[in-house]
């Protein structure tokens, strides 16, 4: 029986060293696949355009939610934010765990078109050590890092929402322990539904048989 990928969606506050982590699981082990965001923000300093996002203008972006071409997407400090359908099915298709670093919206999206989705959120060990990790990436004015320490609290309010909580402190350790969250859902009664039928089917048979 060929194994079908899962997505897994993570979320968590601007800072808490998301997108770190999730290059960091994709480095590491070969199972994954680290889908590209398509967003209407400008780069930053060692992005490249088609690998850590797609750089696209607010006319293009609005063109493709016009052609349904976004599995989700989403309006974050003024910019959007989406998930290519296309590239994501095709990752699926060839048993990869598509890995898709998205906001608390669009997970929630995700989560009412695929229930079977695997939602984690990354937080930083604190929110002293969140508001020091904004500050020191020197990208963005003390009134954004506000809007983002602001943003936070509302994301933290919807939390609940999430299968599983990992605190981003010691990346080795996260990352291995991302990994194992991910293995271990794939064990459970709800995505193996299609083997247990089949096992029951064959046993059965074996009843009649015996008899």
């Amino acid at each position: 029986m060929n194994r079908r990928g899962e997505l897994v969606v993570v979320s968590g506050f601007s800072g808490a060293g998301k997108g770190t982590l999730m290059k960091a699981l994709v480095q590491k082990y070969d199972d994954y696949s680290l889908s590209v965001s398509m967003t209407t923000r400008q780069p930053r300093i060692g992005e490249v355009d088609g690998q850590s996002y797609f750089f696209v203008s607010r006319e293009e972006f609005e063109e493709q939610i016009k052609e349904d071409g976004f599995l989700e997407y989403a309006c974050y400090c003024e910019n959007y934010y989406g998930t290519p359908r296309s590239y994501v099915d095709r990752q699926l298709s060839l048993g990869k765990d598509v890995i898709l670093e998205i906001e608390i919206q669009g997970a929630m999206r995700i989560k009412d078109k695929y229930p079977s989705a695997i939602l984690l959120f990354v937080m930083p060990p604190s929110g002293k050590e969140l508001r020091r990790r904004l500050i020191g990436r020197g990208t963005e004015s003390i009134e954004i890092i506000d809007k983002r320490l602001s943003r936070a609290c509302e994301e933290a309010e919807g939390i609940e929402a999430y299968d599983y909580i990992v605190i981003n402190d010691k990346l080795e350790t996260c990352v291995d322990e991302l990994d194992s969250i991910i293995r271990s859902a794939h064990k459970s009664v709800f995505r193996n539904h299609e083997i247990i039928d089949k096992i029951r089917t064959e046993l059965r048979e074996f009843q009649k048989e015996e008899k």
